[in-house]
């Protein structure tokens, strides 16, 4: 019995022990709005438009606080040493000043009229130009600064795949959007073999039409064939002294040298016709890819590389041969870009063709990332 009572009494003891070491824990040493520095005294934090100087040196004593300089805020109470630089809104990305940046607060940036903001994650927004209803469409809701167009199908037609298409019978899907229908259904027999002989009358000339057109097709051709013989024969009479009458110079962008000739007589001037007006330079592969990631959010590199024809099992293979998020990337980019120089007759070495470029441009704007399809444009000169 006694065993068991100085049992009991060990357990209760050690019980008020553990509760009693638990409210310690719990219960703050500083109160609220103060922060314990690294000699254990309970200090007073900075407003918020201010930043820490000095630190308190003892019990009852204040911080040494000072106003954020210029181009700087704190937005919050702190015991920050530096006040945070304040936000630039950049024209370029079609963004205006709403709000200018005080001590307090940081600057509010919102889109140019004719733009509304676009979430692509919890901190980054982007400006998009509004979008138009299309001649089927109403418009609901006109375009703000916060927020896109908002079109909804005319009277009489209803929404398919994301397309307005004609009510015609008032069905489940289509009843909210037809007007009821007259009982009298019943038109004159005149008036349907009117429409039925128009109808037909129109057919016909659309077909002669198109008769018309296949014929003269065919004859330009035959003719164009019996033609080249003698022109290829009066070419090949040019002498190689023509050549000398060509001037070749360079103008333009970097990215592509355009071609210009002067020829002296009539045969020069028709081959110089069919020169290309411009040979467009290639890109160099590897400076792409490294710009590619530092433009798109990490997150969507996979999505872009899929939208770009990169199947799952080279994606996969690109992962498995490199530890590094940024080289799997890399290497995902890089199998799309060679195997679209492949399909395109081969590019030169580490080159890509322009053609590619201008399929990545689209893609990253059918994901909304428009700003990254600007700056790859302004890099590489793309009107």
């Amino acid at each position: 019995m006694m065993a068991g009572r100085l049992r009991i009494l060990l357990l209760l003891f050690e019980f008020t022990f553990i509760f009693a070491a638990t409210l310690n824990l719990v219960t703050p040493k500083c109160p609220v709005g103060d922060y314990e520095n690294k000699d254990g005294i309970c200090c007073n934090k900075c407003p918020a438009g201010f930043k820490l100087v000095a630190e308190c040196h003892s019990e009852g004593h204040r911080s040494n606080c000072t106003p954020c300089p210029a181009r700087q805020f704190s937005d919050q109470i702190n015991n920050a040493f530096q006040c945070r630089k304040c936000k630039t809104c950049r024209a370029a990305r079609n963004e205006v000043e709403v709000s200018p940046c005080r001590a307090a607060q940081n600057t509010i940036c919102g889109c140019k009229v004719g733009y509304y903001k676009n979430h692509i994650d919890s901190e980054t927004v982007e400006c998009l130009k509004c979008s138009r209803c299309k001649p089927d469409e109403t418009e609901e809701h006109a375009c703000t600064r916060e927020r896109d167009t908002v079109c909804g199908c005319k009277e009489n037609f209803y929404r398919v795949r994301n397309k307005c298409e004609p009510c015609r019978n008032c069905t489940t899907g289509c009843s909210q959007h037809c007007m009821l229908e007259v009982a009298t259904e019943g038109p004159e027999p005149k008036n349907h073999l009117l429409i039925n002989l128009v109808a037909g009358s129109v057919v016909v000339v659309l077909v002669l039409l198109a008769l018309v057109v296949l014929v003269t097709f065919l004859a330009t051709k035959r003719f164009t064939k019996k033609k080249m013989p003698t022109l290829s024969s009066q070419t090949s009479e040019v002498s190689v002294e023509s050549g000398k009458h060509l001037l070749i110079y360079a103008e333009g962008p970097p990215q592509s040298i355009c071609l210009k000739a002067a020829a002296q007589n009539p045969v020069g001037e028709l081959e110089l016709s069919k020169l290309p007006d411009c040979v467009p330079l290639e890109i160099k592969i590897p400076e792409l890819i490294y710009a590619v990631l530092d433009l798109v959010p990490v997150l969507q590199v996979k999505q872009l590389v899929r939208c770009l024809g990169v199947k799952d099992t080279e994606i996969e293979r690109a992962e498995m041969d490199h530890r590094s998020c940024r080289e799997a990337h890399y290497q995902m980019l890089r199998v799309w870009a060679q195997k679209g120089s492949q399909e395109l007759g081969g590019g030169r070495g580490e080159m890509l063709h322009r053609p590619l470029l201008e399929e990545l441009l689209d893609k990253l704007r059918q994901m909304h990332l428009g700003r990254a399809a600007e700056e790859l444009e302004t890099k590489y000169s793309i009107q």
